[in-house]
């Protein structure tokens, strides 16, 4: 069956979720085999379920990086599941961390070193099992992109989707990703899938405002998963943010604890982009740290409860990758960096980031003591090694299939 047999077969459960502006821009992506998406005679407004119809197939060769890891010492599984922050331009000073097997590196910096490809590759060639790390930045566009000199501009996500079609934007990404991995960065924390219509930068009191496509759940939802297609298609790892959605939250969990929209809400509305994108073959999702209202207290890249509706409800099997733990919403439960990466571990997350030292070293000495901390709680009895195993085991497949 062809890819646009499947996706057709899979049209008449989600139907009721799309709406008409779904099914207007389907038929644009129809035409040039970007997505597919059948008609639709309704306008109602999408709604959705806390029940996916759709299961994301996990990583290929995930089973076989399961056993390969389990051969590795603990310190380098714990290693596999830190990020380690980095301003572009020290790009350098990050042999370390490959030599010690971490996830991966996070760039800074709106300016790149010209011979960027040519130090990441290599520090990528560092790496002991030869497996490369994630390299990701946040390039989503407007206020929020990195490396400028190199990536070049796009416009706002709501500024796309108030003025492009679905299949401009999925060539913005295109576009974007080509861009990126030419430079060797192999991972975007992008889109951002909020359902926010406020034409406002993102400030203390808005996280998202011009950063979501749109305040429509079934246009942010088509939109998003566009740009998620086309960095997809240029060879990019996308992330899709903030689950289960920041769009109206009470804040910007970078200064403080926030809430989001009440889950009952959040199910017709914030929901859906998530959902659509997954049915669609996203590959890894970013938690958000706000809590939600009917749901959890709890942040939700510490809540087990809301992995659990991300993956057994909404059934997605990729990586899933904490917002920054260094944000003021976490360490206003008085948790260090160390102590909410294992709280997020436990939680289910797979991957934990965390924000920009002051210096290439102190990042390094961050993440070890990170890793530390996860060494410690995997000792303890608090974080079982088959979970940590798992972990490390999705975020080498995530880019890698691994043989047995």
């Amino acid at each position: 069956m062809s890819l646009e047999d499947n996706v057709n077969a899979h049209m008449n459960e989600i139907r009721v979720k799309v709406g008409m502006a779904v099914a207007l821009v389907g038929l644009v992506l129809v035409a040039t085999n970007a997505l597919a998406v059948g008609a639709s005679t309704t306008t109602t407004t999408p709604t959705t379920t806390t029940t996916s119809s759709t299961t994301t197939s996990a990583p290929p060769g995930l089973a076989c990086a399961i056993q390969m890891v389990s051969s590795w010492p603990l310190t380098r599984v714990a290693n596999e599941t830190i990020v380690v922050p980095v301003n572009a331009a020290n790009l350098g000073a990050m042999v370390p961390a490959a030599t010690s097997g971490y996830a991966g590196l996070l760039l800074f910096g709106n300016s790149a070193p010209v011979n960027m490809a040519a130090v990441l590759a290599r520090v990528q060639a560092r790496t002991p099992s030869k497996y490369p790390m994630l390299v990701m930045t946040d390039e989503e566009g407007g206020g929020v992109q990195r490396l400028t000199n190199v990536i070049g501009s796009i416009p706002w996500a709501q500024t796309m989707g108030k003025n492009l079609s679905a299949s401009r934007i999925l060539g913005q990404g295109s576009r974007i990703g080509a861009s990126l991995m030419a430079a060797g960065v192999n991972t975007d924390l992008a889109p951002v899938l909020d359902v926010d219509g406020r034409a406002v930068q993102p400030g203390a009191v808005d996280p998202d405002g011009m950063r979501s496509f749109s305040g429509t759940p079934s246009i942010a939802a088509v939109d998003g998963t566009a740009f998620m297609q086309g960095l997809a298609d240029a060879g990019v790892t996308s992330v899709v943010k903030h689950f289960p959605g920041l769009g109206g939250s009470s804040r910007n969990t970078d200064y403080g604890p926030a809430t989001t929209k009440p889950w009952s809400v959040l199910k017709t509305t914030g929901l859906v982009p998530f959902e659509y994108a997954i049915a669609r073959g996203a590959s890894a999702v970013m938690l958000s740290n706000a809590s939600v209202p009917g749901l959890t207290s709890l942040p939700a890249s510490l809540s087990p409860v809301v992995v659990q509706e991300l993956r057994q409800n909404l059934g997605f099997n990729g990586l899933i990758i904490t917002d920054s733990l260094s944000a003021g919403a976490i360490s206003a439960l008085h948790l260090d960096d160390a102590a909410a990466s294992v709280k997020a571990l436990e939680a289910g997350a797979n991957l934990v980031l965390y924000g920009l030292a002051s210096s290439p070293a102190a990042s390094l000495e961050l993440a070890r003591g990170i890793s530390t901390a996860i060494v410690a709680a995997v000792t303890d009895g608090w974080l079982s090694r088959a979970t940590l195993n798992r972990d490390a085991a999705m975020v080498v497949s995530t880019r890698n299939t691994v043989s047995c």
